[in-house]
């Protein structure tokens, strides 16, 4: 099974980052790319931008997508809502012709935050936007108050919310073979 995986962050610091690469280690036996958003920068999206052309990042975001079985992502929550970075390659990769945005493959969504909320209102628009988008997430998980609960070379620290996750990994698991 391949794998893509990004953070919905552009951030050097990323605890969304930090999820996801904690996340693929889930996935021994399985190819695992993990994306950057620093590496997909574009123009910020606009119809006149796009009149001239769509930028070769979009296309190879997309053909990542499209290659893979799977998508973990994990998106961050800034005043509630998507990053500039996310929303930007978001906007373009939704203008390849003939896909949706998420090329029609299933997704383990999550999101981390350091305060108690852990992203649940960014979860709760892409869980909105997910079936307009091409893609059916398969499990979600929040990760609220970050510090408190993930370490770095441990992962996730607090027991409850562990178990929850590796639950929701099997799951996934199961569900995309």
């Amino acid at each position: 099974m391949k794998i893509i995986a990004f953070a919905g962050s552009n951030s050097e610091t990323s605890v969304n980052k930090k999820l996801i690469h904690f996340a693929a280690t889930y996935f021994d036996g399985h190819e695992v790319e993990v994306l950057d958003l620093n590496n997909y920068e574009m123009p910020i999206y606009k119809p006149e931008r796009e009149a001239a052309g769509l930028p070769q990042l979009a296309l190879d975001f997309a053909a990542k997508i499209d290659s893979s079985d799977l998508i973990l992502m994990s998106l961050a929550e800034y005043n509630s809502t998507y990053t500039t970075a996310f929303k930007n390659v978001f906007d373009w990769i939704s203008r390849v012709k003939d896909r949706k945005h998420f090329g029609e493959k299933p997704m383990f969504l999550m999101t981390a935050a350091p305060g108690p909320g852990g992203g649940k209102n960014v979860m709760e628009a892409f869980l909105k936007r997910a079936p307009f988008s091409g893609t059916t997430v398969l499990e979600n998980f929040i990760l609220p108050k970050f510090k408190d609960n993930f370490e770095e070379g441990k992962g996730i620290t607090n027991p409850k919310l562990k178990t929850e996750f590796e639950q929701k990994i099997e799951s996934v698991k199961s569900q995309v073979k």
